[in-house]
């Protein structure tokens, strides 16, 4: 394992399981970033909570590593993880109680650091490409995320989310739809 380019996702993980640190270190070098940006645009920005659920799932790759088989590619299985971890936010969160009535009091007392007089215009096309995506149905922005940030392919998509080929290509379709009128009125 000398040339780290060279080396597998899958054969990392292997040697991980077998025992070695370094290995999943590399790993984690890898995958971090785009793992992160991932969980953060899924969460609306929410940054703490992304970096809770970024740990929960590195914690999980750690705890199954002995029982890790290579019949899917490890940015999949990675992927799944953090989709599943995803959905028991979203489940959970479907139970708590609601915000308190003076919720909306408190937030408005905090000040907005994305007002468009303290941004340059290229930080302000970030930010409509995010709440257009923030808009997008969670199915649809999932894909979306998972095929222009990933860089996965419509079957690994697939695999991930738990539904077909043509499902996948059908909600990234629709969602690119949606983009495009709400970028370009």
């Amino acid at each position: 394992m000398n040339d780290v380019a060279d080396v597998s996702d899958e054969s990392l993980m292997l040697a991980y399981a077998a025992g070695d640190a370094a290995a999943f270190a590399r790993l984690y070098e890898r995958h971090r970033g785009k793992l992160y940006r991932f969980l953060a645009r899924q969460l609306h920005g929410n940054g703490a909570l992304a970096d809770e659920l970024f740990q929960d799932v590195w914690q999980r790759v750690i705890a199954a590593r002995q029982g890790w088989k290579p019949d899917a590619a490890f940015s999949t299985w990675l992927y799944r993880i953090a989709h599943n971890r995803l959905a028991d936010h979203w489940r959970a969160l479907s139970h708590r109680p609601p915000a308190p009535e003076d919720g909306d009091e408190r937030a408005a007392r905090i000040p907005d650091p994305d007002t468009p007089e303290r941004h340059l215009s290229e930080f302000e096309e970030r930010r409509r490409l995010r709440m257009a995506l923030d808009e997008l149905p969670e199915e649809q922005r999932e894909v979306v995320l998972l095929r222009l940030e990933q860089d996965l392919s419509l079957e690994e998509i697939g695999e991930i989310t738990g539904v077909g080929r043509e499902t996948v290509k059908s909600r990234l379709r629709y969602a690119m739809d949606k983009l495009r009128q709400r970028l370009n009125p």
